[in-house]
């Protein structure tokens, strides 16, 4: 009796409960869901009760599944941690390859028969390595652990020296292995990598500055680039889940990591291609194979055996060269045994020649099925220990650390520039939501102002909810805007404050107006004013304007984290601007990296000559931020409001955004206690 379904409707019906039910049966005992769906692929597949055909639909979309988990990998790694940590990436590289190379070439030439050229094929299967676990690790908030960062950095050199080998055994059995050979390989291979990381860059930068319009077009260019980067790895000697990788870190500067973009690439790879992926590769499982006779399982057994134990050699060697707690070392190893794409071309290619027969392919679909489904499980394990100790450290840093950040709205809903700034600014370790706000005046209660403005905050609600922050949107009434902002601020004991320029109104009279005045007479919370020029995505480096003596201001620490915060999500280096003088106390403050690595200074000769000497740094890819000091500060100056509106006068054309770090309440016996008037701040969508 013939079970298989063929509506696709009913298909992708089946496919949707699988992907729903998997992780609710699996987490009773707590394991990954990701295992349920290897199962299911088993079990409902051709080789199981037949109900589902591994067609093209199914080849299709697990192809893009598998390319998806090496994109992502690649694009959540810190590029910051992984530069700094290029000698162990390139040590657990190198071991993660030559001790499985090694042990499956011994074993497959000694304890299996194989010839020389089918045993160091075989042994090339052991030595390169999916990254399916990563979405585990990143869901577990250890996607930036120096040990998962060096796994993802390792992952690159194993596959493709593993597929390097694959192409010069394919040619060698060929007898295409000729002098043009191999210098036909190595240009292809150096222009490949030279093309997609020094070019793709510099087009997704143009494209999302000047021709992307909304999200849509965002991630359709993602995909688009994505996958023709891929496609076109065969030209150069390589294996597409090599093109998708070194798409993903040519990127990843430009996408991040907890923005609306990367939010979509994640939500759309964890619900549809990676699930395709995982039951197209337990379709592959046929059991009847090993009724066969004692062969076929001796074979799969080497195979499972040799790839689990090389495996866990290589990344419990490298935890120790390194310097990894053991927790580390077993993350490092789950990341590191799953076996899919490179194992199944190299082993389709090596039967393909006549190297390899029906037992390998089978064994290899076994070692396939059995390390995925062993990572998942010791990820699960080993990473939550993991999480919960660097939550403790996170913790014993600041048990009362809190994050409220509201937003100002004008006349019209801010644009989706600032929204991005609200996004990046907020610590996902904080629960707290941000809060849109509408202030209307109570003078004149008009309810048709009153519902235009709840759906203007609804509008912006949606916004953040496309980058999963929680809202809370407030409508008030209040005399003045500054009043009404205030109020808000005080009831929900919120720690930032956002506003923009208004479209019309001197930048002068912005800052010596009475709602900045107003806000900056209340020393509670942070208060940022921007002017967002061009995607804060798109730009590569933040100029930090310090005035002198800004060190001994009591709110100092805790803003350069902010500020590093900021520069982590875009990508962006730190060069600091400030007087010659200061600038030595600076590079002593900083010279530990605990907080700017790699920080750069441009010292002015006097901080009267600041504004030149930023006209000649800044341009369009630059952030400008002026860390500013309320009355009262130890780097405090009567000019400050005048220098600051400078500024931005001389960088008509540059991002700027004004940074006054919350300190603590101060007696001023000089500031009226009330100042008249106000208006709402417009956030233009430039």
């Amino acid at each position: 009796m013939d079970l298989t379904v063929k509506d696709p409707v009913m298909i992708f019906a089946i496919v949707a409960a699988l992907i729903l039910l998997a992780p609710i049966v699996l987490g009773r005992w707590r394991l990954p869901g990701m295992i349920g769906l290897l199962i299911a692929g088993a079990l409902l597949g051709p080789n199981g009760i037949g109900l589902l055909e591994r067609d093209t639909s199914f080849i299709l979309f697990g192809t893009v599944g598998l390319l998806y988990i090496m994109f992502t990998a690649a694009l959540e790694v810190d590029l910051a941690v992984l530069n700094k940590s290029k000698a162990h990436t390139l040590v657990f590289g190198l071991l993660t390859f030559s001790v499985p190379m090694t042990i499956g070439l011994l074993a497959a030439r000694y304890l299996l028969g194989f010839n020389w050229m089918a045993a160091i094929l075989l042994a090339s299967t052991f030595a390169s390595h999916t990254l399916l676990t990563y979405p585990i690790a990143s869901r577990l908030g250890i996607a930036r652990n120096p040990a998962v960062t060096t796994a993802v950095g390792g992952t690159i050199i194993t596959d493709s020296l593993a597929l390097l080998v694959l192409a010069v055994i394919a040619a060698m059995t060929r007898g295409e292995a000729s002098e043009g050979f191999w210098t036909q390989m190595a240009l292809g291979l150096a222009f490949y990598v030279a093309g997609i990381l020094f070019l793709l860059p510099i087009i997704a930068r143009w494209f999302f500055r000047n021709i992307a319009r909304d999200g849509v077009s965002e991630f359709a260019f993602v995909l688009a680039v994505v996958f023709a980067i891929s496609a076109t790895a065969h030209w150069a000697g390589s294996e597409p889940i090599v093109g998708a990788f070194l798409a993903g870190l040519a990127l990843n500067r430009l996408i991040p990591h907890h923005g609306t973009l990367m939010n979509r690439i994640n939500f759309t790879g964890e619900a549809i291609f990676v699930p395709f992926f995982l039951l197209s590769v337990g379709m592959l499982l046929d059991t009847r194979i090993f009724l066969g006779g004692f062969d076929a399982w001796l074979v799969a057994l080497t195979m499972v055996g040799v790839v689990i134990v090389s495996k866990w050699i290589a990344a419990h060697a490298s935890g120790r060269l390194l310097g990894y707690n053991n927790d580390q070392a077993h993350v490092i190893f789950a990341l590191s045994v799953p076996q899919a794409a490179a194992t199944l071309a190299a082993t389709m290619v090596g039967f393909d020649l006549g190297l390899f027969d029906e037992k390998v392919v089978n064994g290899a679909i076994m070692m396939i099925f059995v390390t995925c489904i062993l990572a998942p499980i010791v990820v699960q394990r080993y990473g939550r220990a993991l999480a919960l100790a660097e939550a403790v450290v996170v913790e014993k840093v600041d048990v009362n650390a809190r994050q409220h950040i509201v937003v100002a709205c004008a006349n019209s809903q801010p644009g989706h520039r600032v929204i991005d700034l609200a996004i990046l600014l907020r610590d996902n370790g904080h629960s707290d939501p941000v809060s849109p706000v509408r202030v209307l005046s109570n003078l004149s209660r008009n309810p048709a102002a009153d519902q235009s403005a709840r759906l203007e905050l609804q509008a912006i609600s949606s916004q953040f909810s496309a980058a999963e922050v929680p809202t809370e949107p407030h409508l008030t009434h209040a005399v003045n805007v500054g009043s009404g902002l205030i109020s808000v601020m005080q009831r929900t004991q919120a720690t930032d404050l956002i506003v923009g320029w208004p479209e019309t109104g001197s930048t002068h009279e912005l800052l010596r107006g009475s709602l900045i005045n107003q806000l900056l007479g209340k020393v509670t919370f942070n208060l940022f004013v921007s002017r967002i020029q061009t995607p804060l995505k798109t730009l590569g480096r933040i100029l930090l304007v310090l005035p002198p003596h800004a060190e001994h201001e009591e709110s100092f620490y805790e803003a350069m984290h902010t500020i590093k915060r900021l520069a982590s999500q875009i990508g962006a280096q730190v060069s600091i601007v400030t007087e010659r003088g200061a600038a030595v106390t600076f590079a002593t403050y900083f010279e530990d990296g605990a907080i700017f690595e790699d920080v750069k200074f441009h010292p002015v000769k006097k901080w009267g000559k600041l504004i030149p000497t930023l006209s000649k740094l800044a341009n369009m890819e630059d952030l400008v931020m002026v860390y500013g000091v309320r009355r009262g500060g130890l780097a405090w100056s009567p000019g400050d409001i005048a220098l600051h509106a400078r500024i931005v006068q001389a960088l008509p054309r540059v991002s700027v955004v004004l940074y006054y770090p919350a300190e603590p309440e101060r007696v001023d016996e000089t500031r009226p206690a009330s100042l008249p008037g106000g208006y709402i701040p417009a956030i233009p969508d430039r």
